[in-house]
């Protein structure tokens, strides 16, 4: 009989571990031994006539779901439209190879185009001269000089800027056009490229799409209670999140946008939760927060326009990364903060 009983007592073990067992680590230790085990008894039957003729009299509580409202954002961009600038280092490196290529190329054999002693060779001379840029220790550069190996750019020299490169490259295409037109009456003037900084930036105009060339901006609306956040807009029933996303931007921003929407899933989202949830006691539900998921999308020409705007929207920007950071929440930042590009 202990015979049986030990290996009833065994077999039992197997199945439930105890709380002493040295196989058993410490933290399932401390479990099984706050669990607490509930057998199944059956309800006498006068109990359950009595619940039969009066439901109330068992204790039961109403079953709350908590839900979020889906909301559909956009996050609307102007791609760069320019380069950047160059970073000092940059631009002293793209130099430097501009003068290694001008020493170790063939010597351009100048009097295949230019007769010596004309005119126009000792024009070409003239030139040679005025290009020749600053070194450190020589003065003036000579590539196929004895001392060209000693090509190092004389710090803040204004030949190393790239602004100064092109209007020299300007000016000399000037005096070609001029020396060659019949019309000396009328000075050929050639065309300068587009200044990077505009007149936008100037004023601080940050509802133009023509500032901060070369970043990506992204466009900023201000809700009825004045906080920023990007366009969106809760999901209606049976559209989808792509369908809910252009519906929004028309809603919000207008129809004067020549638009592109870049994909059908979401890059991002942002979760709001209220201090204070609404209860909906007749559907059973409360309503916690938002849920906002954003897609991407580039405006290719036009202008947002909230005259006709149906979601309230008080006033718009074009910002970039980190001028959103100083108009919309510091945790809706920190949500949106890795979907918009850094330049």
């Amino acid at each position: 009989m202990a015979t049986k009983s030990n290996g009833a007592r065994r077999i039992v073990s197997l199945l439930r571990p105890s709380i002493v067992d040295t196989s058993v680590c410490r933290s399932c230790q401390q479990t099984l031994g706050r669990r607490q085990y509930a057998v199944a008894t059956e309800t006498p039957a006068t109990e359950t006539a009595s619940i039969a003729k009066d439901p109330s009299a068992s204790t039961t509580f109403p079953v709350v779901k908590p839900v979020y409202t889906i909301n559909a954002g956009i996050a609307l961009s102007r791609p760069p439209q320019v380069t950047r600038e160059l970073e000092p280092f940059e631009q002293a490196y793209y130099f430097y190879q501009k003068r290694l290529n001008e020493r170790l190329a063939l010597p351009f054999t100048k009097y295949f185009y230019f007769k010596r002693g004309t005119p126009a060779d000792e024009d070409w001379k003239r030139k040679i001269l005025d290009r020749r840029t600053a070194a450190r220790d020589i003065g003036k550069y000579n590539a196929y000089a004895s001392d060209a190996w000693n090509d190092e750019l004389l710090v803040d020299a204004r030949e190393a800027d790239p602004a100064h490169q092109v209007e020299m490259l300007v000016q000399d295409a000037e005096a070609t056009a001029n020396a060659t037109s019949q019309d000396t009456s009328k000075k050929e003037e050639i065309p300068r490229p587009f200044p990077r900084v505009t007149e936008a930036d100037k004023k601080g105009d940050e509802k133009s799409l023509d500032r901060l060339l070369p970043r990506t901006l992204y466009l900023l609306v201000q809700a009825k209670g004045g906080y920023w956040t990007l366009p969106n807009a809760p999901v209606e029933a049976g559209e989808s999140l792509r369908l809910a996303a252009e519906r929004t931007l028309a809603q919000s921003a207008g129809v004067n946008m020549n638009t592109w929407m870049v994909g059908y899933h979401p890059v991002g989202h942002n979760v709001l939760e209220f201090k204070r949830p609404a209860i909906d006691q007749a559907a059973g539900t409360e309503l916690r927060g938002e849920k906002t998921f954003f897609l991407k999308a580039r405006i290719m020409a036009g202008q947002a326009d909230l005259s006709v705007n149906t979601l309230g929207l008080k006033d718009f920007k074009w910002l970039s990364k980190e001028e959103i950071a100083k108009y919309v929440h510091p945790g809706y930042y920190h949500d949106i903060k890795n979907m918009l590009a850094d330049r």
